[in-house]
């Protein structure tokens, strides 16, 4: 929690007035009993009217004095909790915007959501309660125990006894229900986690039938969430019971002796009430102390873990070149777009390399196929370029500079990706195309779209480019999706496309005009093809096969069906279907 109060470095201000005017608003407090003991003891004892009136419009004085002190206290207390939430959320997002890939599969992006929402949430309430009550409760406390003590030493004894036992009862209760805490929130996070996934994948678990078997692993995880809450919410319930019966002894003891010592005429009755408001008072501070301190266990736990989504430090640091312009300067021999040599790759926590030795040389204007079967290392090979993340062995260079010396967002500028999954975000067609770039003309993205074979989208659609798109592109076919974010990528004219499957959603017909536009509309341009389709590669300059994480062919589409077994399966596999549809 305490690696999270800098958040509140910009309201120092607010932090600081919050508390003070809840203090001052405690030493009001700490006065009415007093005055209720002058009313008791001189103005209803002697039956004087006009005293009681005055001190009745001191208590009424006291009271209003009390609750602008409190409105003012809770306003910069919420300003500076608000202000410290906001802040905080920010600079989360922005960390893990900042994450390699690698860091991302680590945490999960369930898990990430929940601490960027439901966690920060829960610390911005605690701080605001710290805010507020830290200060107030312990001070009303100790003042209450203090005053007790000018009006009767003996009596006041009482309250030493009882504080220090409310004050156990608290902390035990603290001591057992963080650890539960940390519990719910994992529960939550499952939860979460399972009803993410059942509602993206909706449509294969319906084809399947598995609703029953989805929905008891849900149930279970939310019966085990129920159980974990239900055992935090018996403990932190037995608080307040608990310290009821402590105050409530503590107040029949006060009257057992302040009856008594009035008796004996050492106190009065007005300070025997005066006794009896302290220790209500002490409750209530104490009561509030109990929820302030659930709370804050809520929010210690919850802070635990946003400082763990801190902590997931990005293992891809951007270095201070920039990348080469890849021209030709007299004479001199241009350098290679792309260049690998003995690189390897191994995911986190994984036994085995996911590539192994891969070389390879990629020319300005070269088009580049890559094929081989499914886990054969042709996305995490392609993915390496742009550094989603970073060879494990070897070097991979573009334009002659190797990428871990670039800076990231000059390498990426120079680069265009279209993933395996389209991934089209909630706003108009031109919105989603200008990702790529910003200020980009209506023409230059009818071009893109024109290439990607995307423009009978926008003629089927009464509002051409702003046509709204749902969340993911929901309203949208997987063709359209695909074809939309090849068109984003075309938009930018990058010196590097990488089309990673990007068109396995693609009628063969389509998909062949598709490659015949991309071929002719990207002259210069360094092109990566990711596919399962031979069709799709075939016409490329080179094609890299893969197998197993390695490159076991590297040549033109007649040399591997002369040198390369692994390629003539595929291609053989493959090609009587593709003899229908035209290719051949």
């Amino acid at each position: 929690m305490f690696r999270l109060l800098p958040y509140l470095s910009k309201y120092k201000k607010e932090s600081i007035i919050g508390p003070l005017f809840k203090l001052l608003e405690a030493c009001f407090e700490l006065i009415v009993p007093l005055v209720m003991a002058r009313l008791i003891d001189v103005g209803i004892k002697s039956r004087d009217m006009s005293y009681i009136l005055k001190m009745g419009g001191a208590l009424i004085c006291l009271g209003m004095l009390g609750f602008l002190c409190s409105l003012t206290a809770q306003y910069f207390a919420a300003k500076a909790a608000i202000g410290f939430g906001t802040e905080l959320r920010h600079d989360l997002f922005a960390h893990i915007q900042r994450l390699s890939y690698a860091e991302i599969d680590q945490a999960g992006s369930a898990t990430l959501v929940v601490r960027m929402i439901n966690d920060i949430n829960q610390v911005q309430s605690g701080v605001n309660l710290a805010l507020r009550l830290l200060l107030r409760s312990p001070f009303l406390v100790v003042g209450a125990m203090g005053m007790a003590f000018t009006i009767d030493f003996q009596a006041a004894l009482i309250f030493t006894a009882a504080v220090p036992l409310l004050a156990l009862v608290i902390y035990g209760i603290m001591l057992v229900t963080i650890p539960l805490y940390k519990k719910v929130q994992k529960g939550m996070d499952q939860a979460l986690l399972t009803a993410r996934e059942n509602l993206s994948g909706i449509r294969v678990i319906r084809a399947f039938r598995t609703q029953k078997s989805e929905q008891r692993q849900f149930e279970e995880e939310c019966d085990y969430l129920m159980r974990m809450q239900m055992q935090v919410g018996k403990i932190s319930a037995a608080m307040n019971p608990a310290t009821y019966i402590i105050v409530n002894a503590a107040t029949i003891a006060i009257l057992w002796i302040g009856g008594e010592r009035v008796f004996y005429g050492i106190i009065t009755q007005g300070e025997v009430i005066a006794l009896v408001n302290y220790m209500t008072q002490i409750l209530m501070a104490l009561t509030a102390l109990a929820n302030l301190i659930v709370s804050l266990t809520k929010a210690v736990a919850s802070a635990g873990r946003v400082n763990e989504a801190f902590s997931l430090k990005c293992t891809i640091h951007s270095g201070e070149k920039a990348v080469q312009k890849n021209e030709a300067q007299g004479k001199l021999k241009e350098f290679p777009a792309v260049e690998m040599q003995n690189v390897s790759f191994v995911y986190a926590n994984a036994k085995e390399e996911a590539l192994s030795n891969i070389t390879f040389t990629a020319r300005r204007g070269e088009v580049v196929g890559i094929i081989g079967g499914t886990g054969s290392g042709k996305s995490t090979l392609v993915n390496l370029i742009p550094r989603f993340y970073d060879a494990s062995k070897g070097f991979v260079k573009v334009n002659g500079t190797d990428v871990q010396s670039c800076r990231l967002e000059a390498l990426r500028s120079h680069i265009g990706v279209v993933p395996q999954k389209a991934a089209l975000f909630r706003g108009t067609i031109r919105d989603n195309m200008r990702m790529a770039k910003e200020n980009a003309e209506d023409e230059e993205i009818l071009r893109a779209l024109t290439t990607a074979q995307g423009m009978e989208i926008i003629e089927g659609k009464k509002d051409g480019l702003d046509t709204m798109i749902h969340e993911g592109g929901k309203n949208l076919s997987g063709g359209q999706r695909q074809r939309l974010t090849i068109a984003r990528a075309l938009v930018k004219k990058p010196d590097i496309l990488i089309l990673d499957d990007s068109a396995s959603a693609l009628d063969f017909a389509t998909d062949a005009r598709l490659r015949g536009a991309i071929l002719e509309d990207t002259k210069g341009m360094t092109v990566f093809i990711v596919s399962q389709r031979a069709a799709s590669v075939m016409q490329a300059d080179r094609i890299l096969v893969m197998d197993d994480g390695q490159i076991v062919g590297n040549a033109t589409h007649e040399e591997l069906l002369a040198s390369c077994e692994i390629y003539q399966e595929i291609y053989r596999s493959q090609i009587c279907k593709e003899e229908t549809a035209g290719y051949v």
